[in-house]
């Protein structure tokens, strides 16, 4: 009797072995920080359920969509610049030529950006910021990180977070009040032309944050090397996003 108890005592250790091995072998190598990032997660989706939903559905309510589209673009004028700034640092001269045009022609027939001129002209709006910048210059990505307010980011994320504030002429306003108020209504926008991408998260996902993190890191992949992920290359890999 004593004997079988002392089986049975080791194979229920060797079970819960196999099974913490097994834990630790599918622990998320890009995600070195989950307990900080499911935290941090944490209050941006509490801060967001009270602050920064109600204020987007309310600033929804009160715009009329012409008015709500021509902020869109305002702020989208201004993104042209920074986008221009890292087609030149990306050697994308020809890319470069079309974003630039976008601004001039937006900022002055567009009245300021406020109508995408351009786009009735069949000139495209390209998405490059100074983390696809570093990125093409091949510096990893690094660990997936979560940031208060912000996100889902990376270390290379928060550098390029820094390159584009730096590009954004708002960011050069005498008056930190016109600033902050500038930068505040441009997020209030964002958010508000956002509001449905919840639901589909929230309707797609057995695990919330998986889903932003897969999202993030696969889409950052993406734009890094414009579409054209090699064939057979993990894209969930943290490293595996540059070119």
């Amino acid at each position: 009797m004593h004997k079988n108890r002392s089986i049975t005592q080791l194979t229920g250790l060797i079970l819960l072995g196999m099974m913490a091995g097994c834990a630790t072998s599918t622990r998320d190598a890009r995600d070195p920080l989950e307990n900080w990032n499911r935290d941090v997660q944490l209050f941006n989706d509490n801060l967001d359920e009270y602050v920064g939903k109600p204020v987007a559905t309310g600033y929804q309510w009160i715009m009329p969509s012409f008015a709500d589209r021509g902020v869109t673009n305002f702020f989208s004028n201004i993104n042209d610049i920074g986008v221009t700034i890292n087609d030149l640092l990306q050697f994308k001269l020809s890319q470069a030529g079309m974003d630039g045009s976008r601004f001039i022609v937006n900022s002055v027939a567009g009245i300021g950006g406020f109508i995408d001129v351009a786009e009735m002209i069949d000139l495209p709006k390209h998405e490059e910021d100074f983390d696809q910048t570093l990125g093409v210059w091949g510096v990893p990505t690094g660990p997936y990180l979560v940031l208060p307010f912000f996100g889902s980011s990376s270390p290379r994320g928060i550098g390029g977070l820094i390159g584009d504030t730096a590009m954004n002429p708002v960011s050069y306003l005498d008056s930190g009040i016109i600033s902050g108020s500038l930068f505040a209504v441009n997020w209030t926008d964002l958010r508000a032309d956002n509001l449905g991408t919840e639901k589909v998260a929230d309707e797609a996902a057995l695990d919330r944050y998986e889903f932003f993190k897969d999202a993030y890191l696969q889409r950052r992949n993406y734009l890094v090397n414009d579409g054209n992920v090699p064939e057979g290359e993990n894209e969930l890999e943290p490293d595996e996003d540059n070119p």
